[in-house]
């Protein structure tokens, strides 16, 4: 067919085409936007500092030296800044966790001899199983969190294979395995773990983010034994429609768990801890601790947090969480018929306050406490006598003993891996391609690269 002059052809867009399109729109938008976010952060930095020295009531020769090593601070942030920071700056020494996506790895950076935990995550399985929206949302909430509640992220980076958190270690382990090593807690024990993760889990909450996976796991101690709220990119299980369905779709023929229920609460406490580590390590996970709007198609909001808080404290008290059971399928049932369910074994006795609070955790959305703002958590009388104001200043429940800065004993122990060594290039698939979608991944904590030396006093060896 002849074209008639003058009139422009259009030819359809190739998908490489659009693609590359994306990238360099992205790569223009986060360029501009992170200068705009330095700016203001530098400027944040400066508010503070001044706001501190008004506060200690300095003299100005004494502000002047300190403005003026402010900024040297904020010169060597900037060329730290524009330096690599790869595998090459760190160390490793030990595995100190393992799951579905990559591990947890003990690391010293070679110039500071700083201990950090890194958290390793392969970009294949990350594209794979459509993750790279669950740990988007990870990075961003631990570079906005910045609190005494939540783990503390040091830098971030990636290289072809996998994306890496440097984040702080905390030696005291997770609250898993410490529900492992003692058959319960005593109420007292609870109380101190409860009123910290409902702090913690507040913290979150007024950000904006919903943590939509509380477990045991996700506790971590640090080294005075206090809570610090990690993963915050359901990076342990599939996207939440996925786990949902693998769920829902195996109960259509229920598996008999008449052994089970049949089991007394030191035989079911025993078959649980058998099961759950191997729980904790898999693709799916257990949905133990989720609550059962989450499953829903209807919608959720952060009182699902609470709901899976209120599971927590009865697995504290009791030795196994409530629906546990020999598969996770039957455990997603008796989720979902919490009604019939959710019952207290006559032969572990709690105290009536307990028991109240974990029943208005563990209630459907509308009537879970917390509906009300945290208040209505703190004024229960569970509660009673906990100094919400001073909490993370007092002695932890149980401490916890640390030997050295690198100390792993309250770790489990994992065998070696490859996640680290590198690929012949010719085995080494092509994931350049989908690169771009782990844009403006990186990230580097101002305190992280100007404070040298800023391992805590207690964390010293020596000093412990």
């Amino acid at each position: 067919m002849a074209m008639t002059a003058g009139t422009p052809t259009s030819f359809p867009m190739s998908n490489h085409t659009r693609e590359r399109v994306t990238v360099a729109k992205l790569t223009l938008e986060n360029f501009y936007s992170n200068l705009i976010l330095q700016h203001e952060e530098r400027e944040t930095r400066q508010k503070k500092l001044e706001v501190a020295m008004e506060e200690e009531g300095l003299a100005d020769e004494e502000k002047k030296l300190r403005r003026s090593q402010h900024a040297r601070k904020e010169t060597e942030f900037l060329r730290l800044k524009r330096t690599r920071l790869g595998l090459d700056d760190f160390e490793s020494l030990k595995v100190i966790g393992r799951g579905a996506f990559g591990e947890v790895r003990l690391v010293q950076k070679k110039d500071t001899g700083h201990i950090y935990a890194m958290k390793i995550l392969r970009k294949a399985d990350m594209l794979e199983k459509e993750q790279v929206a669950h740990i988007r949302a990870e990075r961003d909430i631990l570079v906005e969190a910045d609190g005494a509640w939540v783990v503390k992220m040091f830098y971030s980076f990636q290289d072809k294979r996998n994306l890496y958190l440097i984040m702080e270690f905390l030696p005291g382990g997770d609250m898993m395995t410490l529900l492992m090593k003692k058959d319960t807690l005593t109420e007292e024990e609870t109380q101190f773990y409860i009123s910290e993760t409902v702090l913690a889990i507040d913290a979150i909450h007024q950000l904006g983010f919903i943590h939509r996976d509380i477990k045991p796991d996700n506790l971590l101690l640090d080294a005075k034994g206090h809570v610090k709220l990690s993963d915050f990119g359901l990076c342990t299980g599939l996207k939440k429609a996925h786990r949902t369905e693998f769920y829902r779709n195996l109960t259509h023929n229920p598996p008999s768990d008449f052994s089970f229920q049949n089991m007394n609460s030191k035989r079911k406490a025993e078959t649980w801890k058998k099961n759950r580590r191997q729980l904790a390590y898999s693709t799916v996970g257990t949905p133990d601790y989720i609550a059962p709007e989450v499953f829903m198609q209807t919608g959720y909001n952060k009182l699902c947090d609470w709901w899976s808080l209120g599971v927590i404290m009865y697995e504290m008290l009791i030795g196994y969480p409530p629906f546990c059971s020999e598969t996770p399928q039957e455990t997603y049932r008796k989720v979902m018929n919490w009604k019939e369910t959710l019952v207290f074994p006559p032969e572990v006795p709690i105290s009536e306050k307990a028991k109240d609070l974990i029943l208005r955790f563990c209630i459907d959305s509308e009537n879970r406490i917390g509906s009300n703002g945290v208040e209505e958590i703190k004024d229960h009388p569970f509660f009673e006598e906990v100094d919400w104001g001073h909490i993370r200043e007092r002695p932890a429940a149980i401490p916890i003993e640390i030997k050295s800065i690198d100390d792993t004993s309250n770790f489990d122990e994992f065998p070696e891996s490859d996640i680290l060594q590198p690929v012949p290039n010719t085995t080494e698939p092509d994931y350049k391609s989908k690169d771009w979608v782990f844009l403006n991944y990186t990230y580097k904590r101002f305190e992280g690269l100007t404070q040298r030396g800023s391992i805590p006093s207690y964390m010293k060896a020596g000093k412990l």
